[in-house]
């Protein structure tokens, strides 16, 4: 596993992440501007300048671009930022900006739930879609053709890992371009530009902002050309952040660092407590050392993240399980700092048992909340 402090040099990443984005001081001036609330600017003349209209940009999403920009690839400064009103909206942002019809894209057959959806929308526009496991590297067999390859890794929910050096050069010497989701790893886990890929794009709704209140996502990338067609996707669809949400989450990214840490490391002590108990099967954590995922993982990530999943008996087992919790909510989403789990077979998108159970961790004390999901265990053991 690299340095998960110091990572290719410069600051370490709470020194980062405290001062990611914030503008020059200006004396008697706040050291986070407050939210810039404008749908239009004075715009005298020409239409020159940064700021025009509300749509196309605003000073507050200017800092929490250069902020995350800062994050996903520090010490670059050939590298754009765009931010987007949901995870969702950042990945259509990609998918549907640098795809035309009779092209082919590579989509992973384990990922977010929500891609069926797009490969739905893909498809009816006249895009070839092909899928395969993220484990084991399996997008290299159906890569040839394609225009462009979506890497998740870890996965959701599955946790599976994939090389994406190996993937990234190999999609390149075959002219494709490469996306990464990098929501599960966070900046803090994994920098996908710094591992040879093109674009860096996440959901900033999870561990990012890390409080549950937040709807947000971005687009992190090196090539301009690819960069300027996001950017013009977002200003056709107007999938903008407001600026409230744009100021949360860079106010929100000061402690990631430090939310992190404490989720990683309970995250760690909560599987291999987990890996005890008997009705626990198909246990998945890339930082458990027997994890089928740890090899790759510790060559490419700095952190391991704050989701661990596993299967219980039956579905029936998995409800009653979660619903004994008393430090945890049951709900979708991961990443706060609150803990919460859910069955995910309840929504039916995943390939995964009836018992299946992803478990997000949260910043509780990591005694009180493995005591927790310990004794909801004993009590729906009958």
């Amino acid at each position: 596993m690299n340095d998960a402090t110091r990572g290719t040099g410069g600051p370490g990443d709470g020194t980062r992440a405290v001062r990611a984005g914030l503008p020059e001081p200006v004396k008697h001036e706040p050291t986070l501007p407050g939210p810039v609330f404008a749908a239009h600017f004075h715009l005298p003349g020409d239409p020159t300048g940064p700021y025009t209209y509300g749509r196309d940009e605003n000073p507050t999403w200017t800092l929490l671009e250069r902020a995350i920009g800062e994050l996903e690839a520090p010490g670059r400064d050939d590298v754009e930022t765009l931010v987007f009103a949901s995870g969702m909206a950042a990945i259509s942002a990609v998918l549907f900006s640098q795809l035309r019809a009779g092209d082919a894209v590579v989509l992973p057959d384990d990922g977010y739930q929500a891609l069926p959806l797009a490969r739905a929308q893909l498809e009816a526009y006249g895009i070839e879609v092909r899928t395969a496991p993220t484990g084991g590297d399996a997008q290299l067999e159906v890569l040839d053709g394609a225009k462009l390859l979506w890497i998740e890794t870890p996965s959701n929910p599955g946790l599976d890992v994939c090389d994406v050096r190996r993937l990234a050069e190999a999609a390149h010497a075959r002219g494709a371009l490469v996306a990464v989701d990098n929501t599960l790893a966070t900046p803090l886990g994994q920098r996908p530009l710094e591992l040879g890929a093109d674009f860096a794009v996440a959901s900033g709704t999870k561990q990012l902002t890390g409080h549950g209140d937040v709807l947000l996502g971005y687009v992190t990338g090196r090539d301009a050309e690819a960069m300027a067609a996001v950017r013009r996707w977002r200003k056709i669809t107007g999938a903008i952040p407001g600026p409230m949400e744009a100021w949360l989450a860079h106010r929100s990214i000061a402690t990631l660092q430090l939310r992190v840490e404490r989720q990683n490391a309970t995250a760690m002590r909560l599987a291999e407590a987990l890996r005890e108990r008997p009705e626990v099967t198909g246990l998945r954590y890339p930082g458990l050392p027997d994890d089928p995922s740890h090899k790759i993982a510790s060559q490419q990530m700095r952190r391991y993240g704050c989701v661990v999943s596993f299967t219980l008996p039956s579905r029936e087992r998995a409800d009653g399980f979660l619903e004994a919790l008393r430090l945890v909510d049951d709900a979708t989403s991961f990443g706060g700092v609150r803990s919460t789990a859910e069955r995910r077979g309840r929504w039916g998108g995943d390939a995964v048992p009836e018992g299946f159970v992803r478990f997000s961790v949260g910043a509780e004390d990591p005694e009180d909340l493995i005591a927790d999901v310990l004794r909801a265990l004993d009590l729906t053991a009958g």
